[in-house]
């Protein structure tokens, strides 16, 4: 039995991304045990895949000692093979056959590195870069898995017994940096005009998405869904319910976040609305997926000595409901039809 451990990353975003790769160690090598490192946020996401017979939390502690921490839970095991995405170095101090380390530009804080998109000055997809580590051919592509119990809980909240003529639009507002969330009235006017009357999605149901602490901020838009046609989802499920939820869905709009990487994930035409960061990096990966993003450059939103990431609000305001409703049109006419079927167990 080979057994594989995988440090993948704390941010959502990042760690489903990752997920292709398991799906490819899984395959490859069949018997294997797969051990998954990432932070408490991303960690439920990883439990139902294939071969994953653990999953350990990455607690971040001062003076980097969660590394220190995870050394400790990985250090009496005899690894076939280490890959650690994070390039933290753990592999160097723990007995392995094999080693294969993300080497980003770790000088860089995050946001440096989100918004100039990569290490090393390039312009490739965070996809294309991990599946580097494993020398892959072609990209891994994310792939998620919900649970029995999961896909349950799920239906309970979008039922099956739904007609599959019916729409959900799924709408994520909230991003985890103003910067890059477009405004929540914009939000609440796409979803007028896209479900009222003579809209694309005329009279569809809307899952609004979020978490709990995003609440607040999404409170206009689950307002202004009237009460039946309405599927409040922000801070009512854990991730993997979300992401059966989303399985459950006709379409995707949201800001660049960790559930638009989620709704790609699923398979249903997703679009993303990019302004401060880049999407060549960053955009939801797949073929149902697509970017609109500012009018603005990136380089004429943050490409300045005294931008400061910490104080800015949000940049997103070039991007006109106009420009995002034409890009919905465009996405939904590359599905053949007007009309998404719900996903049904």
């Amino acid at each position: 039995m080979k057994r594989i451990l995988f440090v993948s990353s704390t941010r959502i975003g990042d760690a489903v991304l990752s997920t292709g790769l398991i799906w490819h160690l899984a395959e490859q090598y069949p018997d294997c045990r797969i051990t998954v490192a990432c932070g408490p946020l991303s960690a439920p996401l990883f439990a139902a895949l294939p071969n994953v017979a653990r999953v350990i939390e990455i607690k971040k502690r001062r003076y980097s000692l969660h590394w220190l921490d995870l050394w400790a839970k990985c250090v009496f095991t005899w690894w076939y093979l280490v890959v650690d995405l994070r390039g933290s170095g753990l592999a160097w101090v723990l007995a392995t056959l094999h080693r294969r380390i993300f080497r980003g530009n770790r000088r860089d804080s995050f946001f440096r590195r989100l918004i100039r998109g990569t290490h090393k000055g390039t312009h490739r997809h965070r996809v294309e870069e991990i599946s580097d580590v494993l020398n892959l051919k072609e990209p891994c592509a994310p792939r998620l898995q919900a649970s029995t119990e999961a896909q349950s809980r799920a239906a309970s909240l979008i039922p099956s017994s739904a007609s599959t003529s019916e729409i959900i639009l799924a709408i994520a507002p909230v991003a985890t940096w103003r910067g890059k969330q477009w405004r929540i009235e914009n939000f609440v006017e796409l979803v007028r005009r896209l479900t009222g009357e003579g809209g694309l999605f005329q009279g569809a149901r809307v899952a609004v998405l979020g978490a709990a602490n995003e609440r607040d901020q999404a409170l206009p838009v689950i307002e202004a869904v009237p009460e039946a046609r309405r599927i409040d989802l922000v801070g009512a499920v854990d991730l993997p319910t979300l992401y059966s939820c989303l399985e459950r869905c006709s379409f995707y709009i949201g800001n660049d976040s960790g559930l638009t990487h989620m709704a790609a994930a699923a398979g249903i035409p997703t679009l993303g609305l990019f302004g401060p960061t880049d999407e060549r990096h960053y955009a939801p990966w797949g073929d149902n997926a697509a970017v609109v993003r500012t009018a603005l450059s990136l380089k004429e939103l943050v490409g300045f000595p005294e931008f400061d990431w910490n104080r800015t609000e949000t940049l997103m305001d070039s991007l006109t409901i106009d420009a995002v409703l034409a890009a919905v049109e465009d996405l939904q006419a590359r599905q053949g039809s007007n009309v998404t079927p719900v996903t049904t167990y």
